[in-house]
């Protein structure tokens, strides 16, 4: 097929099967949003419904869906709702009042902002009940709940669809966009450059979230959510993505301040902590543990019976939090932690501290961790305990906000005994991550044990995993114990997870299940205790798709997802990780430093670190070996004349290809050499090398 060819049939693909992916991302957006938001089609049927929307009319989505607009009318109002309806489709846009009837009866007007053709034949329509607005008018709804931009995008980031929300947020009317780069809604090089991250990421993840500044068509910002999902054909092909935009300029200022209040989690102690699993499908709860049906007082049959829907253990003043917590689902893979409480069944409430992740998109699927509180609160050492710091984390430099997020994962899993699964790139700290969930847990006396399965050969993995017997090979002269039984009651942390080769994944799978296994060359089952944590820098989605790892085993793995940020996405950490590690190499070399130089530390912070804290830590490691007197002799040129050649319009693979092929050339060509000093495995830089087009003949 030519290249023309080619380009065609990926673009036709994204044109036939992206609108039905875009309206599954769309429902697994508007799903959870406490204010009541209702899809219809142009005969006025609800094609779907928010968990505010199911409040509001006191019935749950799947008793909303299906009926028609004016159902919930009084008969007396219906004729009105038609005529209403009838003029939104020929005019596009409308607001006013409707009065409804709940499912209890009781006569209520909530007033109304409809929107057409957010997606084709869907319209939003956004409602507030009109007895707790403060003034009666409708202006009192969010924007951000308002309208929705939908669009679709080739696999070169271009604009192939554009829908009438898009039109209404951007100015731009779909003649004016189609078959422009994305990246003209943004404003600014920098910008542009973090839109190339959320598309790699999207590609790798499956999808990914980010707020930040967008561009209309007469050049004014606005703050934008954006949600992003990679549209896959059955071979697992990138073929483009899938967007949401929503306009949060309103919203932006009060999310800060919520993030602000929630703060810190205060220490709850180990020993009396419940934790509680529970996870579904929109609003629907299909598993619990017994530990969550102990906090909230119901049975399983109570819930799963669909009896009790999620948001109706959740009183009505956390709405906002539940709702940022979504949010952050979807940008994050999972939210930071938050304090509220759940209505038991007695009606009594339970302080919890909960972590929610969003296990996939297309169909919604989440999981979220609850711990119960009631113990710390009764506890009169709580505020003492606080002011400490938590010594689990002393390995773990760096107070941003990014960092502060997987502290506070960490902190809400740990007592857990779920699988998890950290993701990130080399050399940001992923083992770190395990050892604190590890001395957080209640395992964290009981052994700690690690395997990197890219630094143990292919053939001899099974057997540092599982053990074997005396006599199952040539050579296995006595009985081993593998590293499963070395971890019994304890927590095995395998780190590049991703390099286990595909005929043993099976059995790793088995072991995680079954929780048990046989050593190599024997027939005894042996029953095991253990906590996995796994961690990998490689796209296992984009694995799954090749067929190199399995997706039974991903998903087993990936119960709670972790992912550590990259130095790039905290510069404001880079102070302090250059203080901390000047500090450990100056003992460790009887040293005596006592300054960095403002123009190190302002080098340091502007080099983007592609090999992140490990090729910092070598850097200042260096840096001290260099310096003979108090001030720190860092050899800054190494890393400032990459910043300057690369200018302020490179790319971050332009920058970290002029780095790479730096070192290469003081390496004299050696690539372990080069690697050590980049804080990079061997294998991992020649992936790089790879990716950036980088030969032999280059350096």
């Amino acid at each position: 097929m030519s290249p023309i060819a080619s380009r065609s049939s990926t673009i036709n693909w994204v044109l036939e099967n992206g609108p039905k992916e875009l309206e599954r991302l769309f429902r697994a957006i508007i799903y959870h949003p406490s204010a009541p938001i209702l899809i219809a089609d142009d005969d006025g049927n609800y094609q779907d419904a928010s968990v505010g929307a199911g409040k509001l009319l006191g019935l749950p989505r799947d008793k909303i869906i299906g009926h028609k607009i004016d159902d919930f009318a009084p008969p007396n109002f219906k004729p009105k709702v038609s005529q209403l309806w009838r003029a939104f489709l020929e005019h596009g846009e409308q607001q006013g009042t409707l009065a409804l009837v709940g499912s209890d009866g009781t006569l209520r007007e909530v007033e109304y902002i409809a929107k057409e053709n957010v997606l084709p034949v869907r319209h939003v329509l956004v409602m507030r009940d009109k007895a707790v607005t403060a003034n009666g008018t409708a202006n009192l709804i969010p924007s951000w709940v308002q309208d929705y931009a939908l669009y679709l995008l080739d696999d070169e980031e271009n604009v192939c669809t554009w829908y009438a929300g898009a039109a209404r947020i951007y100015d731009y009317q779909a003649q004016q966009i189609i078959g422009r780069h994305v990246s003209v809604l943004y404003p600014g090089d920098s910008l542009r450059v973090k839109l190339q991250e959320e598309f790699q990421r999207a590609a790798a993840e499956g999808h990914s979230g980010n707020e930040g500044w967008h561009a209309k068509k007469d050049g004014s910002r606005f703050w934008a959510n954006a949600v992003t999902m990679a549209l896959k054909n059955e071979r697992g092909e990138l073929q483009g993505f899938a967007r949401v935009i929503r306009d949060f300029s309103d919203r932006h200022e009060r999310d800060e301040k919520l993030l602000r209040k929630r703060g810190r989690v205060r220490p709850i102690p180990m020993e009396s902590t419940i934790a509680g699993v529970v996870s579904g499908e929109f609003d629907r709860v299909p598993e619990v543990n017994d530990a969550f049906l102990e906090i909230v007082g119901y049975t399983r049959e109570d819930l799963l019976a669909g009896k009790i829907r999620w948001p109706e253990l959740t009183p009505p003043e956390y709405a906002p939090l539940d709702e940022l917590a979504h949010e952050e689902g979807l940008r994050f893979g999972a939210c930071t932690p938050f304090e509220k409480e759940l209505i038991r069944k007695d009606g009594t409430r339970v302080p919890v501290l909960i972590a929610t992740a969003v296990l996939q998109l297309s169909p919604f699927k989440w999981i979220s961790f609850v711990q119960d509180l009631r113990e710390r609160d009764r506890s009169e050492s709580v505020e003492e305990e606080a002011a400490e710091p938590n010594e689990s984390f002393v390995e773990i430099v760096g107070s941003s906000s990014a960092l502060r997020r997987v502290q506070q994962q960490i902190e809400v899993v740990a007592p857990t005994d779920a699988t998890v699964l950290i993701l990130g790139e080399t050399g940001t700290g992923k083992e770190l991550v395990a050892r604190a969930i590890h001395r957080m847990s209640p395992r964290r006396n009981l052994p700690f044990i690690t395997l990197n399965c890219a630094a143990i050969p292919t053939g001899l993995l099974e057997s540092e995993l599982f053990g074997y017997e005396r006599g199952a090979f040539t050579g296995a002269l006595q009985q081993k114990i593998g590293r499963f039984e070395m971890a019994h009651r304890g927590t095995l942390f395998l780190d590049e997870v991703g390099d286990i080769p595909l005929d043993l994944q099976p059995k790793l799978l088995r072991a995680l299940q079954e929780k048990s296994f046989e050593r190599l060359g024997g027939t005894k089952t042996i029953p095991i205790d253990v906590r996995l944590v796994a961690a990998t820098n490689r796209n296992l989605t984009q694995m799954m798709g090749d067929k190199l790892f399995r997706s039974d085993l991903y998903y087993r793995l990936k119960v709670f997802p972790i992912t550590t940020p990259p130095s790039r996405d905290r510069p404001e950490d880079i102070p302090e990780l250059a203080r901390h590690f000047t500090k450990k190499y100056s003992a460790k070399m009887d040293r005596q430093i006592e300054k960095i130089p403002s123009d190190t530390m302002q080098a340091l912070v502007k080099w983007r670190w592609p090999g992140n804290v490990r090729e910092l830590e070598n850097f200042m490691e260096r840096a001290v070996i260099l310096s003979k007197g108090p001030s720190l002799r860092a050899p800054i040129d190494e890393i400032r004349e990459d910043v300057l050649d690369a200018g302020s319009s490179a790319t971050l693979e332009q920058v970290e290809r002029n780095h790479i092929l730096k070192v290469l050339k003081e390496s004299a060509g050696v690539v372990t050499t080069a690697a050590t000093r980049l804080g990079l495995h061997r294998t991992t830089l020649n992936a790089m090398m790879r990716k950036l087009g980088i030969t032999r003949n280059d350096f």
